[in-house]
């Protein structure tokens, strides 16, 4: 009868390496995956905010809203506005949740009417920003986005709320431009 072969430490150890890389690559391929869908799905967030505030702002005497949570209100916090006027943005959006492995926020705003229109929204700007943070750098995300109501969508490499000031986008090195 004849007996095996053994298999020594070093030999073992070779193969356990080869094994753990051949799995791990497809996890870093699905992370990648994941990462990539998540920023898309930012993106459009970002776009639909734009379009929804453009549109809201044609009925709110050329303003837009601070106040995100009219933009998913019926009326809209338009004074005299009737109750079946409809909703702008969806509720997920406008309540600023985190969605897609991304943070949502108000990055700056701009200023009222001066003085005061009574026949505009109370909480009405003449300008806004809206970005998308990864919730775990790296993980769930890599690059920040920003866009603001001149319609530019721009992103950060740092995975940081590109910097804005007065609901204007700073564009530059850490607000790239969305081509």
């Amino acid at each position: 009868m004849e007996t095996g072969r053994r298999v020594t430490w070093r030999e073992a150890l070779t193969l356990i390496g080869i094994f753990t890389l051949a799995a791990a690559v497809p996890v870093a391929a699905a992370i990648s995956s994941r990462v990539a869908s998540n920023e898309a799905t930012a993106i459009a967030d970002i776009r639909t905010v734009i379009a929804a505030q453009a549109a809201y702002s044609s009925v709110n005497g050329g303003w837009y809203e601070y106040n995100f949570a009219c933009l998913a209100t019926h009326g809209a916090c338009i004074p005299m506005a009737p109750a079946s006027t409809p909703t702008f943005l969806d509720s997920q959006l406008a309540a600023l949740t985190p969605k897609a492995g991304y943070v949502r926020s108000i990055g700056s705003v701009g200023f009222g009417p001066q003085p005061p229109d009574p026949t505009v929204s109370t909480t009405s700007v003449n300008a806004y920003v809206y970005t998308a943070s990864p919730s775990q750098q790296g993980q769930t995300g890599v690059r920040g986005f920003g866009g603001d109501a001149s319609g530019i969508v721009c992103f950060s490499e740092d995975g940081q709320q590109p910097p804005s000031t007065q609901g204007q986008l700073t564009i530059g090195y850490l607000c790239r431009t969305l081509k």
